[in-house]
């Protein structure tokens, strides 16, 4: 490894001992038209956290997620994702950047054209992953979230809450760093909705950060984990052990 790399993840590691493994500063986004869908957040997560964001609709959250993923940019102030300033990560280095994030969504996004052990090789051989490691590693992962008897089903077979666990072992069979779950329950039924809050607590104590957007009120109010809420772009309360907040 050449002294410049060596100086770079020293400098990113120096990055999320201080300001933490997410670190948004004073970020703002604008779009062409209405008000700012981040006006002046400052957030930052340490790496191990469990944090809930939540807010009405049209509050920021999904903003928030698009910057982290860097699908967006800030129109002013940084977004720093363990330890990189995400306005200087260059274009051909985003899905580098992106293959230390798990990322999971309401609608699942699998693909129906294959198995439940497809889908999640899937995200393996994007990093190009040895078949031998393939046949270890998604094994593996399946058995963590509940599926290792479903390995040849296919997705269109799945129930709800089974489609939301391949999608979990799919975002996290490449160790993440960070996992982000936008509405992970939004369409789940309260049982699956509890199974897979309980499978994200084992993978936040595992050592991975969690951050899940959610409406969820019960499960806000049940966890007592940090929660931070946003209204209109701006960040109205950020509290340890909290719940979710009802703002008029």
């Amino acid at each position: 490894m050449s002294k410049r790399k060596e100086m770079q993840i020293k400098k990113r590691q120096e990055m999320v001992e201080k300001n933490g493994i997410i670190y948004l500063d004073n970020v703002s986004k604008s779009y062409s038209t209405g008000s700012p869908a981040l006006n002046g957040v400052t957030v930052s997560i340490m790496p191990g956290e469990f944090v809930f964001i939540v807010g009405d609709s049209g509050s920021g959250k999904s903003t928030m997620i698009r910057l982290l993923l860097r699908e967006l940019t800030a129109t002013s102030g940084h977004v720093y994702v363990m330890g990189n300033d995400l306005a200087k990560l260059r274009h051909g280095k985003i899905p580098k950047f992106r293959r230390n994030l798990g990322v999971v969504f309401q609608d699942f996004r699998l693909l129906n054209d294959r198995n439940v052990y497809e889908n999640v090789a899937f995200a393996q051989r994007i990093i190009e992953k040895s078949a031998k490691d393939i046949r270890k590693n998604v094994p593996t992962i399946l058995a963590t979230v509940g599926l290792a008897g479903k390995y040849k089903a296919k997705t269109t077979e799945l129930s709800g809450g089974e489609k939301q666990r391949v999608a979990l072992a799919r975002a996290l069979v490449n160790r993440p760093s960070i996992l982000l779950a936008d509405e992970p329950t939004g369409n789940l039924d309260p049982k699956n909705s509890w199974d897979i809050m309980h499978l994200l607590e084992e993978i936040n104590e595992a050592g991975t950060t969690v951050v899940v957007v959610t409406h969820n009120r019960e499960i806000v109010n049940a966890m007592h984990k940090r929660v931070i809420t946003m209204k209109k772009g701006v960040v109205v309360s950020d509290q340890q052990e909290g719940g979710y907040i009802d703002e008029d």
